[in-house]
C-alpha cells in the first residue's frame, strides 16, 4: 500500500510523557472573555431555536476564542497532536446545553461526524442512563482504557463529572512507537505496514460485513508522512469473530508496542471543564481505570465529538487510512448527510469493501 519510511520521523509529533512536561504548549487555559463568548453564543443559538444539526461555525461565533483555537487546530495537525483545554463552562448548565456550545466550540476546528449506532454526534462516554447505542463496544465502562486511537480524524473529550476515585488519563505519540519500533525491531515493520482486518462491533449496516474484509495498515507513508491506525480491541474482536486466533508473533508484536506506548506516555489530570483534543494519525490516548459508582448522580460523564478536517494530511490510500475503520452503519457521517438522508443509503464501495470516494 506505501513505501516503508526507514528513517525516524522528527517532526513536533514525535514526543516522550517525560518531554511534554517541560514543554507545556499543548496546554491551554479558557479565560473569562472566552467564556463570555460560549455563553453569548450559545444564548444566540437557543434564542434562534437551532438544534445540533442546524449549527455552522458561522452560527457560533467565538471572536475572543480566535487565536486560541487557531493555535488548537495547528498544533493538532503540524505539532504535539495534543491539546488539553481548562475551563469550559460546565457548571450551571444542563447537558444539552453542554452539548450545543461543545460541538459550536468543535466546529470551529472540525467537522462533527456521527460516531454511534444511532448516528450520535455527542456520544457520552459513562456506563449510566446516558450512555448511547454503541454495539459491542465497551466505551464508558470502568476498565482501563488500553491506549488506542479513536475512528475520524480528531477525537475531543468533554469532562462533565469525573469518577470520584480520579483516574488519569493517557496520551501517547505514534511517531515515537514507530521509532522505536524502527530501532528495536525494525524488521517488524512491513508486518505492521501489512496490518489487520478490524471488528465492526455490531455497529455495522444490513448490507455490510461484520468486519472490514480487508487490512487496515498499523503504519503508512505517505510522501514521508506516517499514519497510525490501532485499536487492539477491535482487531481482536475480528480474529475471534473469523474464528482465526492471533499468531504468537503478531501477539508479541502488539504487546511490545503496548509496553512502548506505556513506557513514554503522558500522564495527565482530567477534570470538569477540561476538554482534550487528539489527532487520531500521530496520537493514542487511553485513561486508567476506576472505581464503579451505583449513585448515577455521581458517575463519570464525558461528551465525545469525532471531528474530520478537509486537507488534514496525506494518505496511502485515504479510503482505508481515513475511512477504512469508520465508516459503517450510521458511523461516519456528516451533519449535513442526516440532514439530506444519505444515512439511510448504502455507502458505495470498491471491490476490495472499502469505501468508493468521489
Amino acid at each position: 500500500m506505501s513505501d516503508l519510511r526507514t528513517t525516524p520521523i522528527s517532526d513536533g509529533s514525535v514526543w516522550t510523557g517525560t518531554g511534554l512536561k517541560t514543554d507545556r504548549a499543548w496546554e491551554f487555559e479558557i479565560g473569562r472573555a472566552q467564556v463570555a463568548d460560549l455563553e453569548s453564543a450559545l444564548a444566540a443559538v437557543k434564542a434562534r431555536g437551532l438544534t445540533l444539526l442546524d449549527i455552522t461555525r458561522d452560527d457560533f461565533p467565538l471572536p475572543a476564542m480566535a487565536s486560541l483555537l487557531g493555535s488548537v487546530g495547528e498544533g493538532l495537525r503540524d505539532g504535539h497532536g495534543f491539546a488539553l483545554l481548562h475551563g469550559f463552562p460546565v457548571e450551571n448548565h444542563e447537558v444539552e446545553d453542554l452539548e450545543l456550545m461543545y460541538w459550536g466550540l468543535c466546529s470551529h476546528i472540525g467537522i462533527g461526524i456521527t460516531q454511534n449506532s444511532g448516528a450520535g454526534f455527542i456520544h457520552y462516554v459513562t456506563d449510566g442512563k446516558l450512555r448511547p447505542q454503541q454495539g459491542k463496544r465497551g466505551v464508558g465502562f470502568p476498565k482501563e482504557s488500553r491506549l488506542h486511537v479513536d475512528l475520524m480524524d480528531i477525537v475531543t473529550l468533554l469532562c462533565v463529572r469525573q469518577a470520584n476515585d480520579d483516574p488519569p488519563s493517557w496520551v501517547a505519540s505514534s511517531t515515537t512507537i514507530y521509532n522505536e519500533i524502527l530501532r528495536r525491531q525494525p524488521d517488524a515493520l512491513p508486518r505492521l505496514y501489512e496490518g489487520f482486518e478490524w471488528d465492526r462491533m455490531d455497529e455495522h449496516g444490513d448490507d455490510e460485513t461484520a468486519t472490514s474484509g480487508y487490512k487496515v495498515p498499523f503504519f503508512s507513508n505517505a510522501n514521508g508522512v506516517i499514519s497510525c491506525r490501532y485499536n487492539r480491541s477491535w482487531i481482536n474482536k475480528a480474529n475471534i469473530r473469523r474464528n482465526s486466533p492471533m499468531s504468537e508473533s503478531d501477539s508479541a508484536l502488539l504487546d511490545l508496542i503496548d509496553d512502548i506506548a506505556v513506557e513514554t506516555r503522558l500522564e495527565f489530570p482530567f477534570h470538569a471543564g477540561d476538554i482534550q483534543f487528539a489527532n487520531n494519525y500521530t496520537t493514542l490516548h487511553g485513561r486508567a481505570a476506576h472505581e464503579s459508582q451505583p449513585d448515577e448522580a455521581e458517575k463519570r460523564v464525558l461528551q465525545r465529538i469525532w471531528l474530520n478536517v478537509p486537507a488534514f494530511r496525506d494518505y496511502a490510500d485515504e479510503s482505508i487510512i481515513r475511512y477504512g475503520i469508520g465508516t459503517h452503519g450510521k458511523i461516519g457521517w456528516t451533519a449535513d448527510d442526516l440532514r439530506n438522508g444519505r444515512h439511510n443509503t448504502p455507502r458505495a464501495r470498491r471491490d476490495d469493501g472499502a469505501v468508493a470516494l468521489g
